[in-house]
């Protein structure tokens, strides 16, 4: 959804903005931020290289502690533990690599809830080869099949834009301003009921 959509609406700018931005709102959750995936991923790197780095200084303390039994088994037990973290981290970048493209591509899809269809979707059956994601189309057209209403582009309902030409109405066609139907009864009438309308209709008149 677009300002431009909404204008288009007969909705004006201010109304439009408001609606713009609540519909922001709600749907914000439903994606995972690519602004945090590339933060979390600058950070595996700044990680993977704290590790080398204290992995090189636990292999040189090592050589110097030959022959302290009880430091070596220390600095084993230090480097055991740099491992398992560089193992997790890399474990949880890959989650995060395989649940941003499965996003991406049920927004592709147009999917109108993407919390909603990611929980009738079996994930532990859709992996990452690459770039690739294997496992998802298959899911994905079954869906659309059994539940086709996930899909496809948001309506909104309200009001149906003013035909141009027309600003006030099918019901005075007859303007008493115009040319055509020029009338001051019709005029004073229009003055004391509706001022408002009586604007109108003699701007319309007058072509502004």
């Amino acid at each position: 959804m677009t300002l431009e959509q909404l204008l288009e609406m007969g909705l004006d700018e201010e109304t439009a903005k408001k609606i713009l931005k609540a519909y922001q709102e709600s749907i914000k959750d439903q994606y995972v931020p690519i602004a945090r995936f590339n933060e979390v991923n600058e950070e595996k790197k700044e990680l993977k290289n704290q590790l080398e780095e204290r992995n090189k200084q636990l292999k040189e303390l090592k050589e110097k502690a030959e022959g302290n039994e009880e430091l070596i088994a220390r600095i084993t037990e230090l480097e055991e533990l740099n491992k398992q973290t560089q193992k997790d981290y890399e474990e949880k970048i890959a989650t995060l690599k395989k649940e941003t493209a499965i996003e991406l591509k049920l927004r592709d899809e147009k999917a109108k809830n993407i919390k909603a269809v990611k929980a009738l979707l079996d994930l532990e059956k859709v992996s990452l080869d690459g770039e690739n994601l294997i496992g998802l189309e298959e899911q994905l057209k079954g869906l659309k099949e059994t539940d086709p209403y996930l899909f496809g582009e948001d309506k909104l309902s309200g009001r149906e834009p003013k035909p141009p030409g027309n600003p006030v109405g099918d019901e005075y066609k007859k303007n008493p301003w115009s040319k055509e139907h020029f009338n001051l009864t019709e005029q004073g009438r229009i003055y004391r009921e509706n001022p408002e309308l009586a604007a109108k209709l003699k701007a319309a008149a007058e072509g502004k």
